[in-house]
């Protein structure tokens, strides 16, 4: 099998790692070999962060290069827009449709761009746009983000069954919170938008 590339994007203090090792976890019990990147970014709260999810049958290296991207997870609208350019041809980016203002917009030095959403699919990427604040609100934190745009990734994995992502889940997530983000799962899924 060829390697496939999923970039995790978002801002600090969203849980994009937590969701790497999530995602990592997952395709080791498929029996790939699996290279997850550390953080590479501001990982305070408010700075961009990536990390890159790399598998197949054998992984050289946890980068990944522009054009070279299968899959984008996105936690933030800019954030989606930033990476771009190292989706693939046909990969898709899976996006929360939240916007956080980065500290130029919030300083007021510069203004949040308008139609993020439609700009990136006009420039012919293929965007599934959810709404992951509200939905991880209904499950019962802000925080599970992260794990509702698991449950919608899940849904472009259909080789692989639920219960394998729901076991992936359980074993990354602390005890206390894993009946909320089961459900915070169950909501990214499910998601008909």
């Amino acid at each position: 099998m060829e390697t496939k590339n999923i970039m995790i994007v978002g801002v600090g203090g969203q849980g994009t790692l937590l969701a790497s090792k999530m995602l990592g976890r997952l395709l080791l019990s498929e029996g790939y070999d699996v290279k997850v990147s550390e953080v590479h970014g501001m990982s305070q709260r408010g700075g961009s962060v990536v990390t890159y999810v790399r598998y197949g049958d054998k992984v050289y290296s946890p980068l990944i290069d522009k054009g070279e991207a299968d899959f984008i997870l996105s936690f933030e609208q800019l954030e989606a827009a930033r990476w771009l350019p190292y989706l693939k041809p046909d990969g898709q980016i899976i996006l929360n449709d939240q916007q956080i203002d980065p500290m130029p917009v919030i300083t007021g030095a510069m203004a949040y761009p308008e139609a993020v959403v439609d700009k990136i699919r006009e420039a012919g990427a293929k965007a599934d746009a959810v709404p992951a604040l509200r939905l991880a609100e209904a499950a019962g934190s802000a925080k599970a983000v992260n794990i509702v745009l698991m449950g919608r990734l899940s849904r472009y994995f259909p080789e692989i069954p639920e219960e394998k992502w729901q076991a992936a889940l359980t074993a990354t997530v602390p005890e206390k919170f894993r009946v909320m983000n089961e459900k915070a799962f169950a909501l990214g899924r499910g998601y008909e938008g």
